[in-house]
């Protein structure tokens, strides 16, 4: 058994570019809808706190996290096709606890504290994609993307927990969820363009 190179099925790589439209979406959504709520701080409050029960920008930023949760899931049913491990399970919980955080809103009928458990392991798992990610790419030749991957993991690991631990809550939560979410994009692009990063080991 060997890793073979061959260009992304179409299939794939319309499934990559939710790992492209997600990100996005969700970082302009929170970008903007931060910006024109009066007394919201970036530095200071939670990306949740612009979709809670009354906020004014609910409806739009609710809808980010739902075009990046369903991103999200597509990204990781590409990366089941084109890369070798465990990654494509990680991108899907990553997706799918998102989807749980916009129905479980700050304020709302499941209470904060669901909201908040459904936000750590978006937390955790979207750290964890990259880490999950490296092993394969290594193994496929791509040892420079390994190693930026691994980078962006603890990154983005470490501004999460610095979000739960300290002051600055929104500027920690942002550093972290845009590292991870760079590094979906960048790797989706390389699937969309029909490049992908490693290959399932397949018999000849």
């Amino acid at each position: 058994m060997h890793a073979m190179r061959r260009r992304s099925k179409p299939d794939a790589r319309l499934l990559a570019l939710g790992g492209i439209v997600g990100p996005a979406v969700f970082v302009g959504t929170w970008a903007v809808a931060g910006a024109v709520t009066p007394c919201y701080s970036p530095i200071e409050n939670a990306i949740s706190d612009l979709a809670a029960v009354g906020a004014p920008h609910r409806v739009a930023m609710t809808g980010g996290f739902v075009v990046f949760g369903i991103g999200l899931i597509a990204f990781g049913l590409a990366l089941r096709e084109e890369l070798e491990g465990q990654a494509w399970f990680w991108a899907v919980a990553t997706g799918g606890a998102t989807l749980a955080v916009a129905a479980t809103p700050l304020g709302g009928w499941s209470g904060d504290g669901v909201h908040g458990v459904c936000a750590g392991l978006g937390y955790a798992t979207i750290a964890a994609l990259p880490l999950f990610a490296a092993r394969p790419l290594a193994a496929s030749g791509r040892r420079t993307w390994a190693r930026i991957s691994i980078a962006a993991a603890g990154l983005s690991a470490a501004a999460l927990a610095a979000n739960t631990l300290g002051p600055a809550h929104g500027l920690w939560q942002r550093l972290g969820l845009t590292v991870g979410d760079a590094w979906i994009a960048t790797t989706a692009v390389g699937l969309a363009v029909g490049i992908g990063p490693a290959r399932r080991r397949r018999v000849r």
